[in-house]
């Protein structure tokens, strides 16, 4: 582990990148810090030296709350790059500009960035991106956080561990778009199962919706190369709200009500001719509850000393929106099976995330104009 301090700035001053955990009551998937600004003042690996922004309202709420100057804040991402010479980046801005920036960041010669999600928008902003960092020796993780949450990194272990026997299904209750939200959605099925994904089927909300490049509901079957099948239902849940239903031969881990709680079955003796029955069994908690933040620069120190990907990756990141994407397409095509990866890298979902983004998420909340 290097024993550098890293120069860490964040580009996006909205709430992920400043003040979305002074929001947070409760735990369940979050565990503080959590967003980008916070966990760079907490951890011993960075101090947090600017911020970019071209709304002076949202620089003026950085500099205040997380004691900085005005002479860091800057409405140009590129005068603080050149100036500043950060190691660390943080990308929290609206999609649409995130490929962009992160290209110029890589060419100013940061270490590592850490991106918010979806990561990209469409499949050849991913390529560029994921090419030129890897020629550059940049880390990118991708903060689709429930990697980071250690309940899913339990469950991970356990899957790792043989504990569940042989894995046959994941089944994902996700109400989201699928490229906005449903990138944490399609990336902890993924992470949780440890394959990628061959083949999808996909419904989407409606004809109408499919037709265009905007962000959507939808639902997805997936064929993993480990033999696992995934089943992702993106529109309404009803009384299921962003849970996991992880199944395999010997054992089976769910995660409910937006993860506050786990739950673990296991066979026990018993049941019709002695073939056994599902019992609950307690989840083994960890003896520490790590902060996820910081967790994310811990894996990104690594990265850059050992040259090994993020946990959340780049590469983890265009996964998840090329299945997003195939599993569209196949409703374009009249439900037939589309095989990934996917040959017209020029097809995209533009995240709900970008919608009315010339004014900030968070000042339209505090002007009154929300959403």
């Amino acid at each position: 582990m290097s024993e550098s301090t890293y120069r860490a700035a964040v580009i996006g001053l909205g709430r992920m990148g400043s003040t979305f955990d002074d929001e947070i009551k409760q735990g369940g998937q979050f565990f503080m810090p959590y967003c980008h600004a916070p966990t760079y003042a907490a951890s011993p690996h960075t101090e947090l030296v600017a911020g970019a922004d071209p709304h002076a309202e949202q620089g003026a709420i950085f500099a205040e709350r997380w004691g900085l100057e005005d002479r860091q804040i800057y409405a140009d991402y590129r005068e603080m790059l050149e100036a500043e010479r950060p190691d660390f980046v943080s990308m929290c801005t609206t999609a649409r500009l995130r490929a962009a920036i992160m290209i110029d960041a890589i060419n100013a010669g940061v270490k590592a960035i850490w991106a918010e999600k979806p990561f990209t928008l469409s499949l050849a902003e991913a390529d560029e991106v994921i090419e030129l960092a890897a020629s550059k020796g940049v880390a990118i993780a991708v903060n689709c956080s429930r990697r980071y949450n250690v309940f899913f990194t339990e469950a991970r272990r356990m899957v790792e561990e043989g504990d569940l026997g042989e894995l046959l299904q994941i089944t994902a209750y996700t109400q989201c778009n699928l490229s906005s939200n449903g990138s944490h959605a399609i990336d902890t099925m993924c992470y949780l199962v440890g394959g990628d994904v061959e083949w999808v089927f996909g419904e989407m909300e409606s004809d109408e919706k499919a037709d265009a490049d905007e962000d959507l509901m939808g639902n997805g079957y997936m064929a993993f190369d480990n033999g696992v099948r995934g089943f992702l239902r993106g529109t309404p849940t009803g009384a299921a709200p962003w849970e996991f239903d992880l199944i395999g031969t010997e054992g089976r881990v769910r995660s409910l009500a937006q993860g506050m709680e786990t739950q673990y079955y296991r066979w026990v003796p018993g049941g019709p001719r002695g073939r056994n029955l599902p019992a609950r069994a307690p989840f083994p908690l960890p003896t520490t509850v790590p902060a996820m933040g910081p967790a994310v620069i811990e894996d990104l120190v690594q990265c850059i000393d050992s040259g090994a990907p993020p946990r959340c990756s780049d590469e983890d990141g265009r996964k998840a929106l090329e299945i997003a994407i195939a599993m569209r397409e196949s409703h374009r095509q009249g439900g037939r099976r589309i095989d990934l990866p996917l040959p017209d890298r020029s097809l995209r979902l533009l995240s709900s995330e970008i919608a009315q983004d010339a004014v900030p998420a968070r000042i339209r909340r505090l002007k009154g104009r929300w959403p």
